[in-house]
């Protein structure tokens, strides 16, 4: 038997949660630093950010490409599961809708600092597209039509269009000081509600 014989009989462990909760801090505190200074950041000041040490970031990523990864897919999880979410926690289908556009707002903006690096040619970043297409336009579709069978926007909309619509948006961000993406997705949103 031979080492990959080996591994391929033993199951992942599930991580200890103390350790889930360092990797969400360690994401958490890239996708920040990513936003101010772009992906190639150095790791100490991802790690400062953390409050890690940089061999506890290189650890859980190996390379740099490991963590964008990482930070792109821990940013689409947790917008996919505040589409489940937030229907029980809104008022309305159309409020659990606007707040998750607020949300996607958030993600579209940070994604900006992984841009550069998304659209290079290095192909382990290039199933990032599908996969957020993947998990993201059904939760916004889902969303979507909560709404319209409730009355409350049209009935006519495309998930994937809108969410492309929210992104050329957000595309101005930082360019400007006084070009305001959220308060302009807000308006598109409110557009989309039927008059009383």
């Amino acid at each position: 038997m031979n080492d990959s014989d080996r591994d391929a009989g033993r199951v992942a462990r599930p991580k200890r949660a103390d350790a889930r909760r360092n990797e969400v801090t360690l994401l958490e505190a890239a996708a920040a630093i990513f936003v101010t200074s772009g992906v190639e950041a150095p790791i100490r000041d991802i790690a400062a950010k953390a409050g890690v040490g940089t061999a506890t970031i290189y650890r859980h990523f190996p390379t740099r490409a490991d963590l964008i990864i990482a930070v792109y897919r821990h940013q689409v999880e947790a917008l996919a599961e505040a589409g489940s979410a937030l229907p029980e926690t809104s008022a309305t289908p159309y409020e659990a809708l606007a707040r998750w556009f607020d949300l996607f707002v958030d993600f579209v903006v940070t994604k900006q600092g992984l841009a550069a690096v998304l659209q290079s040619e290095d192909p382990c970043f290039d199933p990032l597209h599908s996969y957020f297409l993947d998990r993201l336009v059904p939760v916004c579709t889902q969303l979507l039509d909560a709404a319209a069978e409730s009355g409350e926007i049209r009935v006519d909309l495309d998930a994937y269009e809108l969410m492309r619509g929210v992104g050329g948006i957000c595309a101005g961000v930082g360019r400007n000081p006084r070009y305001d993406a959220r308060r302009l997705v807000e308006i598109l949103v409110a557009g989309l509600r039927l008059s009383p």
